[in-house]
């Protein structure tokens, strides 16, 4: 576009017009500047081109900056050659693996008659999703306000991956009164079988092994005053804990025992932190009162210090005396618990599906997996299908704690069934179901939920340990794999535990396999693959090709019956599978005497320095590294060269002999310096037993 003829704001609205530029008011003072800055923009005439504008940049520059713009410079290309360039080296860098996070499992709780509406709003799914999951467990559901049963229930919410907890109803059902559910705790060895034994007529702990209880015990005890009251007996040792706690879960009241003569004991405190846990009242029965060194004033002191408030200092927690042996104070204990009893109004329903507990689980030879229950509501009958925590099975036999077999189980009894397909857990929960396609949808469901939550568990990883600082020395690890089998599932759990409290920062003990039963040849084969070594708590011996195939496979068999020397023999297996520790101490000590200088020549080397020394301390090794100290300061340390005793080299020299000894590379010896003999220690851990049973591996 030709711009002959244009000037001043129509040259300027033109311009800016056609290239949109904001500083457009910049150009009228180009344009007056035409002598200065735009070289020949009009060159004294009336005509100008826009071929001029070219030579105006330094104008546009300045102009730019007047507006607060800064025109980048442009940096000149280099043209890197790195072809010939070797490539750097840098030292690998592992990736640092952070811990993720669990996200916390979703916990609701389903009742009978729930809806589709109700349980969509609890597990935070929609209606339509739920309907899909009905559908495909092959159940018809014609409205979302139609009642479900809670099997129905738990089904839809394990496949939404929620836990669910079931809250049974009693509405419109028969309740009647019901006998306590007493658990017996305390310390180990202060006389809990004993006096239960005392309440009942029988010797259950002379039969037992170390005299000492290993497995949760449930009996119905008749009182003379004709009342009914169902005992539970639970270990007192520091490793069943986990079985004081079930104890705990299920019962009505704790009767607390405590020996008058050794007083509150760790497994006494944790006996009340598990009842305090439960919100379960405490009668407290202080036993062996008719020991000459028996003091309960000193027990009542000690029980009202750790917080127990009892109705002598104005609580209302009952103290007994008692003597198990002479068979004195037991009128007194059952009329307290009765007491306890009637002031709780223990009722429960009697109709309707029963609600149960597992309180212990074996497996029989001859009958198959058993569990011992207390049934907490409801009926138990026989032909009822049934499903134990992820196992399921039809009650084949129910019997009562003497062995006599009954029809029915009622509220508050304990009984032992027989007919599951697979060993439940201890602790489990016993529900039951209207048919054998429910339990099998059921329990195939939980072990489907167990088996997702255990890889969840195994997802979660440690930080890594290149976090550590580099200057930190990290310890080296050894791996000990081990089999546990035991007689009941308790058990098993106990002593689990028990063994995984005996890791440390050099063996980690790997529980590879747990069962219940005897010592199988599948269990030889396992021990064999993985290198483990077998435990067996409470189980038969096994048979002699058994022990053979296993000592030629050089496989160890631990068997025992008390967990004393169970867990004192497994500590000595680990403290003999330890790496240990390195660590330099002082073997011995010399003084320098005199000096001594060998010349030397062409043949034979450089000059020597010889120091003349007296041990004054352990010994001196040829051996070892040599530490001079002079006037108690480290000058050189170094290994030893020559060792050598009246003329005659030799490997050691003992405390109270002279020798002459010379240190690598160090010629400046001076007459009362000191020489340090250091030798390399590796130390093995310790295993410590505490007076309450509990043992730890210390390195």
């Amino acid at each position: 576009m030709p711009l002959r003829h244009l000037a001043g704001s129509s040259f300027t609205s033109a311009f800016a017009e056609q290239f949109g530029y904001a500083s457009a008011r910049s150009i009228p003072d180009c344009i007056g500047c035409s002598s200065t800055g735009v070289a020949s923009f009009c060159s004294g005439t009336k005509k100008c081109g826009m071929r001029c504008f070219h030579a105006s940049a330094e104008v546009w520059a300045r102009s730019d900056q007047a507006f607060g713009l800064k025109t980048p410079k442009r940096e000149k290309y280099v043209r890197k050659d790195s072809r010939n360039q070797p490539p750097v080296e840098a030292p690998y860098v592992p990736p640092i693996v952070k811990a993720t996070k669990s996200n916390p499992v979703k916990m609701i709780e389903i009742f009978e008659g729930m809806t589709l509406v109700e349980l969509s709003k609890r597990s935070g799914k929609s209606v339509s999703s739920l309907q899909g999951i009905l559908t495909n467990v092959g159940e018809k559901v014609e409205s979302e306000f139609e009642p479900l049963s809670m099997d129905v229930t738990e089904l839809v919410a394990m496949e939404v991956g929620v836990n669910v907890k079931r809250l049974h109803s009693a509405k419109g059902a028969e309740i009647v009164p019901r006998p306590p559910v007493v658990t017996v705790m305390g310390h180990v060895d202060h006389g809990k079988t004993s006096l239960l034994d005392a309440l009942r007529q029988t010797s259950v702990a002379a039969r037992e092994a170390g005299g000492i209880t290993q497995h949760v015990g449930a009996f119905v005890v008749i009182m003379p005053s004709g009342s009914s009251i169902t005992f539970l007996d639970t270990p007192g040792h520091a490793a069943f804990s986990a079985m004081r706690a079930r104890g705990a879960a299920v019962t009505d009241i704790v009767v607390l025992v405590v020996a008058a003569d050794d007083g509150v004991m760790p497994q006494t405190l944790e006996a009340m932190s598990h009842a305090k846990a439960a919100n379960v009242p405490i009668v407290v029965a202080i036993n062996k009162c008719d020991k000459p060194g028996a003091n309960p004033e000193r027990v009542k002191i000690q029980l009202a210090s750790e917080g127990l408030l009892l109705e002598e200092m104005g609580g209302d927690v009952q103290v007994v005396e008692v003597s198990a042996a002479k068979k004195t104070g037991l009128d007194n204990l059952e009329e307290a618990l009765l007491l306890q009893a009637e002031i709780m109004d223990l009722k429960a329903r009697i109709d309707g599906p029963a609600q149960a507990y597992v309180v212990e689980a074996r497996l029989d030879k001859g009958r198959g997996p058993l569990i011992t229950t207390i049934v907490k509501a409801g009926t138990l009958a026989c032909g009822q299908h049934v499903v134990v925590g992820s196992e399921w099975g039809r009650i084949r036999a129910i019997k009562d704690m003497v062995g006599r077999l009954t029809q029915r189980a009622t509220p508050a009894m304990p009984v032992e069934i027989e007919g599951l397909r697979g060993l439940p857990m201890a602790g489990d929960d016993v529900i039951v179901v209207h048919s054998e396609e429910r339990a099998r949808m059921l329990s195939s469901g939980r072990k489907r939920k167990s088996e997702e939550d255990r890889i969840r568990k195994k997802m979660i990883k440690e930080p890594s340990t290149s976090e550590s600082s580099e200057g930190e020395e990290v310890p080296q690890t050894v791996e000990m794999p081990i089999i546990v089998k035991a007689d009941v599932q308790g058990t098993v759990q106990a002593i689990t535990d028990a063994l995984r409290t005996l890791n440390s920062s050099q063996v980690f003990v790997n529980v590879v396999h747990v069962g219940v039963g005897p010592i199988s040849q599948s269990d030889v084969d396992l021990a064999q693959a993985c290198g483990a070594c077998i435990v067996g708590f409470n189980v038969k011996s096994p048979p002699t090709s058994l022990s053979q195939a296993a000592t030629r496979a050089s496989i160890k068999v631990i068997i025992h019956r008390v967990i004393y020397h169970l867990l004192e023999d497994i500590g000595n297996l680990i403290i003999e599978k330890a790496p240990g520790t390195s660590e330099t101490h002082v073997a011995g000590q010399a003084e320098v005497l005199d000096i001594f200088e060998v010349k030397g020549s062409k043949s034979k080397g450089p000059d020597v320095k010889i120091a003349g020394c007296k041990v004054t301390d352990g010994f001196v090794a040829r051996s070892a590294t040599m530490r001079l100290l002079r006037s108690g300061e480290l000058v050189y340390e170094g290994p030893c060269a020559s060792l050598k005793r009246e003329k005659q080299d030799v490997d050691t020299v003992k405390k109270g002999n002279e020798c002459g000894l010379v240190i690598s590379d160090w010629q400046d010896f001076q007459i009362g310096d000191v020489i340090q003999c250091l030798e390399q220690v590796v130390r093995k851990p310790k295993f410590i037993k505490s007076e309450s049973g509990a043992v730890r591996i210390e390195c």
